[in-house]
This record gives C-alpha cells, sequence and structure tokens, in this order.
C-alpha cells in the first residue's frame, strides 16, 4: 500500500474546504483505498491530507489521467505544499485499514533517520513503540511507512484528542530512551490533525 501525506497553509479556508470536497471523485479510480484530513490543532490554518492507494502503479496512472481535473477545484486556496509518498511497511496495533469514520484526531510523525540506524529505527517501532501505542486508551490503528531517504512516517488514528493526551509526555520520554531514538533521529517533525468528516472519501 501507498501513502501520500499533503501539508499545506490554507491562504482561503472556505474555497479550500469547497475544493476538497470535489475529491469525492477519487471514488472508483483503480487501486484507490481511502483519503481523509483535517486541520492541525497547534498550526493555524496548516492542512492536512493522507490518500492510500494499493500500489504506486495505480497512484502513477491516476496522477497522469485525473489528478489534475480534482485539483483545479482547490488553485489559489493555499500555498507551500509539501507531498511525500510513503510505502506501508506494519501496522501499529493490527488490522490497518485507512477509515476515518471513527476516529476523531490522527497524530502524524515523520522522521529522518541517520541512514546506518534506519533498521535499528524500524526495529524500535515494532519491538517498543507499537506495544506501548497499542496499549493506550483510545488509540484505534496506525501504520508505519517508509520512504526512500530514510525517512519514516508513523500514522495513529485516536478516539479523541483527549485520548491521544493520556499519551503523556514521561511516558514518551521513558520510551525513547528505551528505542534510542536520540541516537537513531536526525529529524523529527509531528501534528495532531483535527479530522474533517466532510473531507473523508
Amino acid at each position: 500500500m501507498l501513502v501520500k501525506w499533503i501539508r499545506c497553509t490554507v491562504t482561503d479556508p472556505r474555497g479550500f474546504e469547497q475544493g476538497q470536497r470535489r475529491w469525492a471523485g477519487l471514488l472508483g479510480e483503480p487501486g484507490f483505498r481511502g483519503q481523509g484530513g483535517g486541520w492541525s490543532r497547534s498550526r493555524r490554518n496548516v492542512a492536512h491530507v493522507f490518500a492510500f492507494w494499493e500500489s504506486r502503479p495505480f497512484y502513477d496512472s491516476f496522477m497522469a489521467r485525473a489528478h489534475d481535473r480534482l485539483a483545479a477545484a482547490q488553485a489559489g486556496t493555499f500555498k507551500d505544499m509539501q507531498a511525500k509518498l510513503f510505502e506501508y511497511r506494519f501496522d501499529v496495533r493490527t488490522g490497518f485499514e485507512p477509515r476515518f469514520g471513527d476516529a476523531d484526531v490522527v497524530r502524524v510523525a515523520h522522521s529522518r533517520v541517520h541512514p546506518e540506524r534506519a533498521e535499528h529505527f524500524a526495529l524500535m517501532q515494532e519491538k517498543v513503540w507499537n506495544p506501548a501505542m497499542a496499549g493506550s486508551p483510545g488509540m484505534l490503528r496506525g501504520m508505519f511507512g517508509e520512504a526512500p531517504g530514510d525517512e519514516f512516517l508513523v500514522l495513529s488514528m485516536w478516539q479523541s484528542a483527549a485520548e491521544r493526551g493520556k499519551y503523556r509526555p514521561e511516558r514518551i520520554e521513558r520510551l525513547s530512551l528505551r528505542a534510542q531514538t536520540d541516537a537513531d533521529v536526525a529529524a523529527l517533525a509531528g501534528d495532531v490533525v483535527q479530522l474533517e468528516p466532510s473531507w473523508t472519501v
């Protein structure tokens, strides 16, 4: 499975949201698995969108055919767009599916990892972080993805922001020490996204 993560700063919120609804046109596209997104809870006017595809060939075919027509509805409503593709590697918890209807927030963590530490980082995600996140109240499901250049994405879906807030800083610090995260990671960025139901496809 392929995951596309898009982040941008919205300059015309109303126009952007109207355009976002046009992405319902993705339904029926070969290989399309689902899309959802919403607003950053910490950065004003920053939007995140997550799209899932069966494989890279299906995604490439869509980009070559229908993408520009759907995207035209949002032209001029945002700036500073960044889009990245990640290959799904494994579940966080079990049975990941790109469904957004039962989630309130998505936590996204994007890591650039020192090349010689990439396999260790992935192993620690599986052995240390995954069990801790899976045991957290309100955590529904998540996935771990990888991009060329030793970049990794962890997406986790939560029933509510309050539940995600129980994943406390001191606990995260303890897990980081155990996983040797500081030795693995060259740069880390993250956000908590308040999902907008009308953006779900």
